[in-house]
């Protein structure tokens, strides 16, 4: 099962960064061939990932490496994914996505190529970014597009910008709704989310609260773009003592009848009704610390 505490991105033009992030541990490494690419250097971006995702192997301490590829809009999303989709790669962040059948068009652009290099079928697994109005409100159609959808990314401050918010007190109000909907999409869909980047880049304490946050309404783990940001998200992410605690009480108590198929009927455990429900999210807390 893969983990997606940690998605840095990382600029895909940049030979120190994308050699550098060989040494990194976090879930996910993304190379980005959008924002931080411009339009000149495009080509050139593409071709230094191709050598990149040649040397996969190297990148040992990540378990995934991504690559986010120009939005659908611009024109040349096909084009990244003709250069990127090889071996070595395993999926693809499509930012700016605004309806469904965006991922259903690049799923199929992806199957062709995957069957054309000899990469296992369904291998290359999708993350849409959802950054617009309009994709919040298709936020749920766009994650059960296709199978290769694995997650949700909530595009925080290009959301603003379509809302026309880029200069509005950011005290949350702006983009409250968004945050909190992506995450129930998302598990609507049987799929999890991200959350956005945290600017600030020196303010840890302010990104331990922020990812503490993402992770009361239901994010598993959240969009970073510095190194330092990586153990920080990783702790938040991780389940707590108290919730392991917990888990491991609630399994002893109902493990037995459940593994028997008599279901566990429900219990009281200091002091509260648990049920069949409370035995599945506790397995599911136990199954993340035992990856």
């Amino acid at each position: 099962m893969s983990r997606f505490r940690s998605l840095l991105f990382v600029p895909g033009i940049n030979p120190r960064f994308v050699d550098k992030a060989k040494k990194l541990n976090a879930d996910i490494i993304c190379f980005d061939l959008e924002d931080s690419v411009l339009p000149s250097e495009k080509v050139t971006a593409r071709k230094m990932l191709v050598q990149a995702l040649k040397q996969r192997a190297n990148y040992n301490l990540t378990e995934n490496v991504y690559v986010r590829i120009n939005s659908p809009e611009s024109g040349i999303s096909g084009k990244d994914l003709t250069s990127t989709v090889q071996k070595g790669l395993d999926g693809i962040v499509v930012p700016k996505v605004s309806e469904e059948s965006e991922i259903v068009e690049l799923c199929s652009l992806i199957t062709g190529l995957e069957q054309k290099r000899r990469i296992e079928k369904n291998h290359i697994k999708l993350m849409p970014s959802i950054e617009t109005a309009k994709g919040v409100v298709n936020a749920h159609s766009i994650a059960r597009a296709d199978l290769r959808v694995n997650s949700l990314i909530f595009g925080l401050y290009d959301f603003l910008h379509d809302m026309h918010l880029d200069h509005a007190d950011n005290d949350g109000t702006g983009y409250s709704y968004a945050r909190w909907k992506i995450p129930v999409d998302a598990r609507a869909a049987g799929v999890v989310a991200i959350d956005a980047i945290w600017q600030k880049v020196d303010d840890i304490p302010g990104l331990r609260k922020d990812a503490a946050s993402a992770k009361r309404l239901g994010y598993v783990g959240k969009s970073i773009i510095h190194p330092n940001h990586i153990d920080p998200v990783h702790e938040i992410f991780k389940p707590s003592k108290i919730e392991i605690g917990w888990a491991t009480k609630v399994v002893n108590v109902l493990g037995p009848a459940m593994r028997k198929g008599k279901g566990g009927g429900v219990v009281k455990l200091e002091g509260k009704m648990i049920d069949a429900a409370h035995y599945k999210q506790a397995k599911a807390i136990l199954d993340i610390v035992n990856q």
